[in-house]
């Protein structure tokens, strides 16, 4: 058995052939759709023809709280949410299509970054809005990132040789997009991310939580319109914004160097960093477990070594060597930490294979919904 995962993102569209034990078993990463069309055909036809194939989608709204199978159904209920995730829906969509075209027989799947917040409670996951825009908009904190928070929790254990149920963990995906999530017991309970990706820590290109104050501010007083607003917060924040650069290594390199601009922003990063895993250990009366995955999360001692220095009142504490290696999936901690730190290779693949195999074992084309409501 053979499994193809798509993940279609804004800029690249990443492939990977995956064996029946998770080996992988092809890899390709391609520019995004249109550009990469060719060189996905391409790539299609020379691997061998999998069992099934399983794409990432970013937004599931309250329609999807877990894999499905797609059909015309799903696909018309995915693009009404497009307004939701305007950057993001329209690739995977893109992806569907393209490789169904070239696979037309093969079953497909989709699983949601957003399922693994949906059964957040209330408390974590409600504005605190007129309730009348909340029911007939659907306006709640979806959170994102899921796919990879949701592997990371079961990857701890593993490390650990803990059970996922005894463990409260504070997971950091931080690449150019960046969440945080409180795991209690393998679910979810709080995260950074909200109705939107935007909101939550600093970012590459992106501001994070900012005051909707300002935003208002900004409309009325010098009348920006709002997609100029939009595509600000989204493009032109973030390290880019404070530094000049949205590249983290950058902003360390100069920062090592001297230079102010580069030294501010990486403390307004690491600031934001740093209280919103406060807010988490909080939403999960406690940390055991901090996680660092994504690109960045995943490659920058520097960044950890700092985190970890302003957490230490919890109990956190880095061995210098374990924490320069550059082997992923690794214990970092020093001896006797209160706090087991861990370094997790982002696995969403992973993850995406083995939500489906359940699905199709248990013999349905739809995870049960875990929300009432199914309006966006």
């Amino acid at each position: 058995m053979s499994v193809l995962v798509v993940n279609a993102g804004s800029s690249s569209l990443k492939l990977r052939l995956l064996g029946a034990d998770e080996t992988v078993l092809a890899v390709r990463d391609l520019p995004a759709l249109p550009e990469g069309g060719q060189s996905l055909r391409q790539a299609l036809t020379s691997w061998p023809e999998p069992d099934w194939v399983v794409h990432r989608v970013v937004h599931g709204g309250r329609l999807f709280t877990g894999p499905v199978a797609v059909d015309e159904q799903v696909l018309r209920q995915l693009q009404s949410l497009t307004d939701l995730a305007p950057l993001h829906q329209p690739k995977s969509l893109a992806g569907m299509a393209a490789v169904s075209a070239v696979l037309p027989g093969v079953p497909s799947y989709a699983c949601f970054d957003t399922a693994f917040h949906s059964g957040m409670p209330p408390r974590a996951a409600t504005y605190a809005i007129p309730e009348q825009w909340r029911a007939r908009y659907g306006l709640r904190r979806y959170g994102f990132h899921g796919l990879s928070h949701g592997y990371c929790a079961v990857r701890a254990g593993q490390l650990l040789g803990l059970p996922a149920a005894d463990l409260r963990i504070v997971s950091c995906h931080l690449g150019a997009g960046a969440s945080i999530t409180a795991i209690v017991a393998g679910a979810s309970v709080d995260t950074s991310m909200g109705f939107t990706p935007l909101e939550g820590v600093v970012m590459a290109t992106r501001s994070g939580s900012v005051d909707p104050g300002l935003l208002l501010w900004l409309q009325e007083h010098e009348g920006l319109a709002p997609q100029l607003i939009a595509d600000a917060l989204e493009n032109e924040s973030g390290l880019l914004a404070l530094a000049g650069t949205a590249d983290l290594r950058e902003v360390q390199s100069r920062r090592a160097a001297g230079d102010a601009r580069a030294t501010e922003a990486f403390e307004v990063y690491l600031h934001r960093l740093v209280t919103g895993i406060g807010a988490m250990c909080a939403a999960a009366g406690g940390l055991d477990v901090l996680t660092f995955t994504g690109g960045v999360g995943q490659n920058s001692d520097l960044l950890r070594f700092e985190v970890s220095q302003r957490l230490a009142y919890l109990g956190a504490a880095l061995d210098a060597g374990r924490n320069r290696s550059g082997s992923p999936d690794r214990d970092i901690s020093a001896a006797g930490a209160a706090v087991r730190t861990l370094v997790i290779e982002a696995r969403e693949d992973l993850q995406m294979m083995r939500e489906v195999t359940a699905l199709r074992r248990a013999g349905h084309r739809r995870a049960p919904a875990t929300d009432s409501n199914t309006s966006h």
